[in-house]
């Protein structure tokens, strides 16, 4: 039955999983952000309102990242009325905690419930692609597990090309956000154009060992793949403060590994028991202040659900 109006929560993601770039992410328990969708007569997408971004996000809907995808929607199910949207950021912007993909994902969710759900969610993945292509092109490693929950391998960019991967039980991550900001556009430029033929092949083999630990729940080995990238890390690190203090200190505090979240310069520390996470999080946490960074530390799980409508 439509709604007058419906809100809808998107969590954040890790993505590439270190080894993984552009084709792997992991839905987030517990940070995420909330869109609000409200039908009005006219036709197209406005945003009311804009909380969480220190007024850094355009208000212009043509170019926000959720204004995008609900107008994707409202399209694909031939609306004649519109949507006006009400945004509440819970992600920091360019934090590699999947931020625009979040917006997209949650505003493409909340348009879709208005009108009675009148769209599938694997009908969703390509507005919520739309909105995310505005800051960072088109990949599915935020969007996918993002919009679908769990973790995610992205071989494409239809439904029928996300494949659902088993959680280990005992998995854990303990993520650290230092206060420096790393825009998607300025990490993928740094990247290497070319790669040797050897690291190729190092490359792939670390993602068949991540698949393996996967299927075997073995959250050690899944770390050792993750961190087994030589690729990505190699170029990015420097855009990452404090990159390999932070491994260190965090398997003295109990991680199996740590790899950069996304475009960074978030931290992903992987870890199995509560315990662990807790004490790598409170580790890193210390390690940044005491470098004079701001920074915010969470302990969290996978999230299965993926983005939800918010009652």
């Amino acid at each position: 039955m439509p709604l007058s109006s419906a809100e809808a929560f998107a969590p954040a993601t890790v993505a590439n999983l270190g080894i993984g770039f552009d084709i792997l992410g992991l839905a987030v328990d517990g940070l995420g952000d909330w869109v609000r969708a409200e039908r009005r007569a006219e036709p197209g997408v406005v945003i009311e309102a804009i909380t969480g971004d220190d007024g850094r996000l355009p208000r212009d809907a043509a170019r926000n990242t959720a204004g995008i995808a609900a107008a994707a929607v409202l399209q694909a199910i031939g609306a004649t009325e519109g949507v006006a949207l009400t945004i509440r950021k819970g992600l920091p912007l360019a934090s590699g905690l999947g931020s625009s993909a979040a917006s997209a994902v949650a505003a493409a969710v909340a348009v879709n419930a208005a009108f009675g759900e009148p769209l599938p969610r694997e009908a969703l993945l390509a507005p919520s692609l739309e909105g995310e292509a505005a800051v960072s092109g088109y990949h599915a490693d935020n969007v996918a597990p993002c919009l679908f929950g769990g973790i995610t391998l992205s071989f494409g960019l239809r439904a029928d090309q996300i494949i659902r991967l088993t959680p280990p039980p005992r998995l854990l991550l303990a993520l650290v956000t230092p206060h420096v900001e790393v825009p998607t556009a300025h990490a993928r430029s740094v990247l290497p154009p070319n790669v040797a033929l050897k690291v190729m092949i190092a490359q792939t083999a670390g993602v068949a060992r991540l698949m393996h630990a996967l299927a075997q729940g073995d959250v050690a080995a899944m770390a050792a793949a993750m961190e087994s990238d030589t690729v990505i890390e190699p170029a990015r690190a420097h855009l990452m403060p404090l990159l390999y203090e932070a491994r260190e200190a965090a398997k003295q505090a109990g991680a199996l590994g740590l790899v950069i979240s996304g475009a960074g310069p978030t931290l992903c520390a992987v870890c199995d028991t509560h315990e662990a996470a807790e004490h790598t999080a409170n580790r890193l946490h210390a390690l940044y202040q005491l470098a004079g960074y701001g920074c915010s530390a969470h302990v969290s799980r996978v999230l299965e659900q993926g983005a939800h409508v918010h009652l």
